[in-house]
């Protein structure tokens, strides 16, 4: 096979912006953040450091709100716009495990339906797990609730014309930041084993078929534990999907759709979330929280111990795919001081095509690991030859592995201006 036919034009622009670096952008100037208490003290208590000037490298059209802090030195490495209110998608699901948790003490025994719908709900974001409790729990009072317990100064339960979804609860980074200190630093060790126990072992695939892998877990190598949100985006293209965990007939009530909102169940959560959320209330515009614009979130804690506490909350231009703001969001995370932190080698491509499938080997004769979200950057060791892929006019016999993955993708579907990666060694 000819390097000519491996060519794509497109993907050679494409690919030359990517070497360039030139879709990030670096914000300097500091902004005002709220500060979290010392440890022992309520989360909401005197502030213990100054606030931060903040490097983080924005893409053009994210608006972001981060907030990274150091539980060793009890500082703040990165802020930026750290008290602006997000949507919070999925990163509300910490709120309805704790306020589930809170007074079941001592033993904190968990019943076995419960257990499976808590473990699906944190480790693969389930939408029916978090979709029942809110109905069978209070819905906004959950919210009420523990922004009283956990002292949280700019949380805020969902619009009132959209009571039943829970995604549309307003968080910031700093609150996060509170919420994270008090399972690591106040709450009982049951309940901070469990929680975190589950966030460690997230899934890269969510129960709606959205790659979770983004952000903190695609920026940095273990150790660390996640809780991703995800809202107003069409297809995350992720398999194989968990099974999801027990449900009872309570949750089919009218507008228990979760982050979708308006008409559906709880059956209906993904299909609804994938036909987008754009005018979904009539509010957008008239709230401090944009309910219009996809987001992408990624919260959890890195490094050994659980040093520090990362909280990333991202809003994407109407339209952006989900491969491209899973993009934007990991170029803003690695961007971040993460004390603890290790970014894995390699070297990071973009990726061009629908369904993209993750090999075990080389090869197509086994069945995918997985696909990857449609036009999303991904993380090369090493490639080698193997089966000759066509997929015309292209041919190519040189595979790359893709260590986030723990599998090989034919370089045909990588930017790349030959058939060999430049700068990868052989496997």
């Amino acid at each position: 096979m000819s390097r000519t036919q491996s060519r794509r034009s497109g993907a050679r622009t494409t690919f030359a912006l990517l070497l360039a670096g030139a879709c990030l952008t670096a914000v300097s100037a500091p902004t005002a953040a709220g500060a979290v208490g010392a440890a022992g003290r309520p989360a909401g208590g005197p502030p213990v450091h100054a606030e931060a000037v903040t490097s983080v490298q924005v893409p053009p059209g994210v608006t972001a709100g981060v907030a990274v802090y150091d539980r060793q030195t009890g500082t703040f490495t990165e802020q930026l716009n750290s008290t602006t209110q997000f949507r919070s998608a999925s990163v509300v699901k910490l709120l309805i495990a704790l306020d589930y948790l809170w007074n079941r003490g001592p033993t904190y025994d968990i019943p076995s339906a419960d257990r499976a719908r808590l473990d699906a709900m944190l480790r693969s974001s389930d939408d029916d797990a978090a979709s029942y409790y809110w109905l069978n729990n209070g819905g906004g009072a959950i919210v009420d609730r523990m922004v009283t317990r956990l002292a949280l100064t700019d949380t805020a339960r969902p619009p009132a014309t959209s009571a039943g979804v829970w995604g549309y609860t307003a968080v910031t980074a700093a609150d996060t930041v509170r919420i994270y200190r008090y399972l690591l630093e106040q709450a009982p060790a049951a309940v901070r084993d469990f929680v975190l126990g589950n966030l460690h072992a997230s899934t890269r695939c969510g129960t709606d078929g959205f790659d979770q892998h983004f952000g903190i877990a695609g920026s940095f190598a273990q150790s660390w534990a996640v809780k991703q949100g995800w809202s107003g985006f069409s297809s995350g293209g992720c398999t194989p999907q968990p099974p999801h965990p027990p449900t009872v007939a309570s949750v089919d009530t009218p507008n228990a759709a979760g982050e979708a909102g308006g008409t559906g169940t709880t059956g209906d959560v993904r299909e609804v979330r994938e036909a987008g959320e754009a005018g979904a209330t009539g509010e957008a515009g008239t709230l401090a929280v944009d309910l219009t614009r996809p987001v992408l979130h990624s919260t959890g804690t890195v490094g050994t111990g659980d040093r520090t506490i990362v909280a990333v909350y991202t809003s994407h231009p109407v339209g952006t795919t989900y491969g491209k703001a899973y993009t934007d969001l990991g170029r803003l995370t690695r961007s971040l001081s993460v004390p603890g932190a290790v970014q894995p080698a390699g070297t990071w491509f973009g990726t061009w095509g629908e369904n993209v499938r993750v090999r075990p080997q080389a090869n197509t004769s086994q069945a995918a690991i997985t696909v990857l979200p449609a036009g999303v950057e991904v993380l090369v060791t090493c490639q080698k030859q193997g089966e000759t892929v066509s997929v015309p006019p292209y041919t190519n016999d040189w595979w790359a592995y893709l260590p986030q993955y723990g599998g090989y993708v034919t370089n045909i579907y990588l930017q790349s201006p030959g058939n060999q990666l430049p700068g990868v060694g052989t496997c």
